[in-house]
């Protein structure tokens, strides 16, 4: 079909040129015709235009101020402050847990039973054998110590003994002078003889020794007959014979019943013969 010279060829797609021919933008009909212009592109085709290294395509670069933010995160001082703050970071946070007594309380390693065969022989093989002289000058110098120790513990246990008898030697005289320096009642005096007479073994004949010092002393530790001299709760005669049962015997009671219970026993056999005797005599 023919065409008019007003109207445009659709371009072929692929145009087949020689090597030599040149590149051209349109192409002259060779009838004389008017130049035909290239074909229209689409608005969008130039992104997928052959890319020229010289030319800077505007939508991969990023804006002024990421381009200002890239370039600082990844410049070198800015790595090496990150690495300075993630050190004393980590420091600090080892400082907190050991003033916690995080790490304080944990025991070492060899505590823990976590010792390995290996580590034991290591430690065995370093420790030489100590030398036999050296042993024996140890094993003297710990005997010695010992028996130091125990001679220390002897001594002081017999120190201990000394002063506990010493400290009841002090309350025995203690006693005595309390009792020396008192002047009890006669109802005190005949609770002594009641108990005194009992440890004797004689309190079937409490009544007849009761009954006995009624008449002699009236139970009285000071009670002294003018006439003969005899003195105490017993009537001793002369009243220093009660001398033998204790230094204090002009004033304790305790001494003078001790006294007058073993003159019964020696001559009266017990209280009950003492007074059988004297409700005959009126005399002891």
């Amino acid at each position: 079909m023919p065409q008019s010279h007003g109207t445009r060829r659709r371009p072929n797609p692929t145009p087949r040129r020689g090597r030599s021919e040149p590149k051209q933008r349109g192409r002259r009909r060779s009838d004389g015709g008017a130049q035909v212009p290239p074909p229209r592109q689409a608005p969008d085709a130039r992104v997928h235009a052959p890319h020229d290294p010289y030319e800077t395509d505007a939508l991969d670069v990023p804006p002024p101020k990421k381009r200002r933010l890239r370039r600082v995160l990844t410049s070198n001082v800015t790595i090496t402050i990150v690495a300075i703050v993630g050190i004393v970071a980590a420091v600090t946070l080892v400082d907190i847990g050991r003033f916690a007594g995080g790490d304080d309380t944990k025991p070492p390693k060899a505590a823990e039973g976590d010792l390995s065969t290996n580590d034991m022989l290591t430690r065995l093989t370093a420790a030489s054998d100590m030398d036999p002289v050296v042993a024996d000058a140890i094993a003297t110098a710990k005997k010695r110590a010992y028996e130091k120790h125990k001679r220390e513990m002897e001594e002081l246990k017999r120190k201990a003994k000394k002063e506990a008898a010493a400290r009841a030697e002090l309350k025995r005289r203690q006693e005595k002078e309390r009792l020396a320096k008192m002047n009890p009642s006669s109802k005190q005096n005949k609770a002594y003889g009641k108990k005194m007479n009992a440890m004797k073994g004689w309190g079937n004949c409490w009544d007849s020794l009761l009954t006995l010092w009624n008449h002699e002393s009236g139970w009285n530790e000071r009670a002294e007959n003018p006439g003969s001299g005899a003195y105490g709760i017993p009537q001793a005669l002369p009243g220093s014979k009660m001398a033998s049962s204790g230094s204090d015997w002009r004033t304790s009671s305790p001494t003078q019943i001790a006294w007058g219970l073993g003159y019964i026993k020696a001559r009266y056999h017990d209280p009950c013969g003492a007074w059988s005797w004297w409700s005959s005599h009126h005399w002891y």
